[in-house]
């Protein structure tokens, strides 16, 4: 073999083996990331892999003359500064909360269970009849804001005659941070009965969504909370408690994920340290109070591209190429630590299906032709709760039913009010509590 060719042969070797060490350092630091919790911004992983590296090259290099001992750092040098990447914060450590909203005022209401949370007023916008009991809207998330979309829907219904109040879940939005061991279902129902005595406007009605859907169920579950409620609509709701949470099944009709353009803007995951942090959380390997980021810090970073596939999902695959804009980029507001928190005290919840059976609150229903939700998340409040008086099943909307595509905000309003006002359905009232088996065999 000719000198030139060993040549290219032992270099490339020798990239290889650099290479090699390198990643097998990067892994280690990913493990011990995991096994650490990230502590100290993940300081602790990073100087144990310098240690170890600068070890390693050390030994490699004790009979070496002088210059050629620098080699063996090498592998140990790129993996520290592809690593402490890592653990330096590209994001403000403080929470920046969203500006004000042009189109309606921000109230901060101390609730008595200690969260501080943003309120939003609709007052009824119409000079006809007026409803008389207030609408509060529970938004899905379940930490996050509530989106410039929902609020369109909101102004919707207070043009309707209702008065319509909101608040954003404590952490999420305008509200203040809990600590990360406060993020509990429990705690979200509490604020909810808290809301509703600090409103000071007797019982209310409530619309929850998705996330906002659980609280609501767990509320009407909770003979303390429910006497606050006049009545509750419980739209797409997630699952209700832990064995609702573990069981497996289909969703609704397709969904536009997976054919939809990829969303625009920029994500956090582009960034080494948040790519990390949100992956190694969603794969359960970093708790939610992490040493790696703070709270406020994951709040910071986290931007609406980084939901990916998720809102792409909430839509009918016949939308997938007219998916509206859902928020501003200034209004946007997801944490995702505390509703991985949230979510997994559901998961660990015992059934609240003996509870709910007791609720006398008259309640409806409202599940999406193409939801990406389970359906026995929602045919399991429908199998329990004797106080549901209709189900509509809204035909040609996705998870987000009211997204100001075509006539889907005036149907689903259509819907909602109807119920309010305890006149007929504009809907067959399908599935019923009978036709569950069949809506379930049929893959509706």
């Amino acid at each position: 073999m000719p000198t030139s060719a060993k040549r290219l042969v032992r270099l490339t070797g020798h990239i290889l083996l650099t290479l090699a060490a390198v990643s097998a350092l990067v892994v280690i630091f990913l493990v011990l990331i995991a096994l650490t919790d990230g502590a100290g911004s993940g300081l602790a992983a990073w100087l144990t892999i310098l240690g170890a590296g600068t070890a390693l090259a050390l030994w490699r290099g004790r009979h070496r003359t002088w210059p050629a001992r620098l080699v063996p750092f090498v592998p140990a040098a790129v993996a520290a500064a592809l690593t402490a990447t890592v653990c330096i914060p590209t994001a403000p450590t403080a929470r920046r909360y969203p500006p004000a909203l042009p189109f309606v005022s921000t109230q901060h209401w101390d609730l008595a269970t200690g969260s501080r949370v943003a309120v939003y007023h609709y007052p009824p916008a119409n000079p006809g009849p007026r409803h008389p009991v207030p609408i509060v809207y529970l938004h899905g998330g379940p930490v996050r804001g509530i989106s410039v979309q929902d609020h369109r829907f909101l102004r919707l219904l207070a043009r309707q005659g209702y008065d319509v109040h909101a608040y954003e879940q404590a952490g999420g939005g305008r509200s203040d941070l809990l600590s990360m061991d406060q993020y509990t279902i429990s705690r979200s129902v509490r604020d909810l009965a808290a809301f509703v005595d600090r409103l000071d406007k007797g019982r209310v009605d409530i619309l929850g969504f998705s996330g906002g859907g659980v609280v609501l169920t767990r509320a009407l579950a909770d003979p303390d909370v429910a006497t606050r409620l006049h009545r509750a609509i419980i739209a797409e709701p997630g699952p209700m408690d832990g064995p609702t949470a573990h069981i497996t099944g289909h969703e609704g009709r397709a969904s536009a994920r997976g054919l939809a353009p990829a969303p625009t803007g920029p994500r956090s995951t582009h960034a080494p340290r948040y790519a990390v942090a949100f992956g190694l959380m969603r794969l359960g390997l970093l708790t939610p109070d992490t040493g790696l980021i703070g709270q406020a810090e994951g709040d910071n970073a986290f931007t609406a591209a980084d939901l990916g596939s998720d809102t792409a999902s909430a839509y009918c695959a016949r939308d997938a190429h007219r998916i509206p804009v859902e928020d501003t980029a200034q209004n946007f507001s997801f944490s995702p630590a505390a509703s991985l928190r949230v979510q997994q005290t559901v998961k660990d919840s015992p059934s609240i299906a003996p509870l709910l059976r007791q609720s006398r609150t008259p309640a409806m229903l409202m599940i999406a032709e193409c939801s990406s939700q389970v359906r026995q998340w929602a045919t399991a409040i429908l199998a329990h709760d004797p106080a549901i008086q209709r189900t509509q099943y809204m035909p040609g909307v996705g998870h987000h039913m009211w997204n100001d595509l075509d006539d889907n905000n005036d149907r689903a309003a259509a819907v909602i009010t109807a119920f309010l006002q305890d006149t007929p359905a504009p809907l067959p009232n399908y599935p019923t509590h009978d036709e569950i088996p069949t809506f379930l065999r049929d893959h509706k």
